[in-house]
């Protein structure tokens, strides 16, 4: 036992979630030091809580990626599943579970457009998301004026708070809705894609489509299943965003967090040409994006920079993988 947990050690001290971890070490103990405020439980609750957004799309593109696709129109998605099923419980009136359930309805059912796109028509996924990310955002536009929604239904407005506890005076913290829904959604994708034989298969058809299909696998249910679910995070985004913001607003999100999204996926690790990625390396992705650009903030470094950092880190991530990649190939194909 002892030689097996060294082992697994040896195994995680030299993947890239083990350097990523070291550098969010390095990082929050250099912005500790530079400002007291970085450190404090008020920012660690602020970063989950305002971050839970760029999460939870982070993991369903990470399913999506590991299939070996691309999805870009999940902003798209999230504003048309955020407004459809808000308007509907001011019209009519609902609880969590209906809206979740409307949410989730919708996002599944644009993400099985895209797959059907993909697979019926051979067409490349960049191409489909590209096209339904304005498809969807052209016709939220069209049939609602682009109009905002700031008159929301009082308990949603009031949203979620569990385990409620003080910390220092006048101040207390607890579960909210974001954090909930981001820790929900890195447990069940964790479940999905290390725990089920489902996973295994979106594995291995990332990797070698065609070996995929020669061993049976069913290559279009998969797809369906993995776009799908990015649909069905994009709709569990969609009103976490909502609430945090007390308003639906459909012209926010397009054009604004895809970059975010894919950078916290592609510094976990998750390799664009199918079959690499971890959960765990996402959520360090994303601890590594959120310590960072709240890091130029308490710094006092102007918020225009924010984006050049980002796609530096990218890059470098990027860089870094593909040259260790390279190595590894080097040393199997030595005698």
């Amino acid at each position: 036992m002892p030689e097996s947990r060294f082992a697994s050690f040896g195994r995680f001290r030299r993947s890239h979630e083990f350097w990523l971890l070291i550098v969010i070490l390095v990082l929050c103990a250099s912005l500790g030091a530079a400002n007291g405020q970085f450190l404090t439980m008020q920012n660690l609750f602020d970063l989950l809580t305002s971050y839970a957004f760029v999460g939870i799309l982070a993991l369903g593109l990470l399913v999506v990626l590991i299939a070996g696709g691309i999805d870009i129109s999940f902003t798209a998605t999230a504003s048309v599943a955020q407004y459809v099923t808000l308007t509907v419980a001011n019209a009519y009136g609902a609880n969590w579970i209906c809206v979740f359930a409307i949410a989730i309805g919708i996002g599944g059912a644009l993400g099985a457009l895209n797959a059907i796109f993909i697979q019926k028509l051979r067409i490349p996924s960049i191409i489909v998301s590209v096209a339904t990310l304005n498809i969807f955002y052209g016709l939220l536009i069209f049939f609602t004026g682009g109009k905002y929604i700031y008159s929301l239904p009082d308990w949603f407005a009031t949203g979620i708070f569990w385990f409620e506890f003080d910390w220092g005076k006048d101040t207390s913290y607890g579960v909210n809705l974001q954090i909930l829904a981001l820790g929900f959604s890195f447990l069940f994708t964790w479940l999905l894609l290390n725990r089920s034989n489902i996973g295994r298969q979106i594995y291995a058809m990332g990797g070698n489509t065609d070996a995929a299909q020669r061993l049976g696998f069913h290559v279009f249910g998969l797809n369906m299943l993995v776009y799908c679910y990015m649909g069905v995070m994009a709709g569990i985004a969609s009103l976490v965003q909502a609430q945090l913001a007390q308003s639906v607003a459909p012209t926010v999100l397009v054009g604004k967090e895809e970059l975010d999204v894919v950078a916290a996926v592609v510094l976990g690790g998750a390799s664009l040409m199918g079959g690499v990625g971890t959960v765990l390396g996402t959520f360090l992705g994303l601890a590594l994006l959120a310590i960072l650009q709240n890091g130029i903030i308490l710094l006092g470094v102007s918020s225009y920079w924010s984006p050049f950092f980002v796609g530096l880190v990218i890059l470098i991530s990027v860089s870094a993988t593909a040259w260790s990649q390279r190595e590894r190939r080097t040393r199997s194909a030595r005698p």
